[in-house]
């Protein structure tokens, strides 16, 4: 389909959708097409800017894309960060030393952040004790 903004001699302008250019030229000829406004068959196409896709505007609508990727997925990480700490119990420096009271049976089992080495997660992890890295926000690190 190709689209023509179409004036009359009245000065109205319009637009006007055709399968190919041939198209307008035999319904101008026939009378077919007439100006919605004031029913005039003298009918002509103005001036237009073809519709032109670069490599620069398909960067550009790629970049968009990628954003809005990057900005839904930084939403939804954030989402899942909130739910995590509005249900775990924040032991600070004692993550470790909890950890193993939950694994052992020491203490009631429930969700706890906090914080621990490197190796202490290491040491974790080798006695069986599952252990994720919560990650660090943009606006968490102020």
């Amino acid at each position: 389909m190709i689209k023509y903004t179409l004036t009359c001699e009245n000065a109205h302008t319009f637009e006007g959708w055709f399968s190919e250019s041939a198209d307008f030229d035999r319904q101008v000829e026939s009378g077919f097409l007439t100006c919605p406004v004031c029913n005039s068959p003298s009918i002509s196409k103005t001036l237009m800017a073809p519709a032109v896709s670069t490599a620069r505007k398909k960067e550009e609508k790629q970049a968009m894309v990628m954003d809005l990727a990057r900005q839904e997925a930084m939403a939804k990480l954030k989402q899942a960060v909130a739910e995590i700490k509005a249900n775990a119990e924040d032991v600070g420096e004692k993550f470790p030393e909890e950890a193993r009271k939950i694994h052992y049976g020491e203490a009631d089992a429930r969700g706890i952040i906090g914080q621990a080495s490197l190796s202490e997660v290491r040491d974790l992890l080798e006695e069986g004790i599952e252990v994720a890295p919560m990650p660090v926000l943009p606006e968490d690190t102020n």
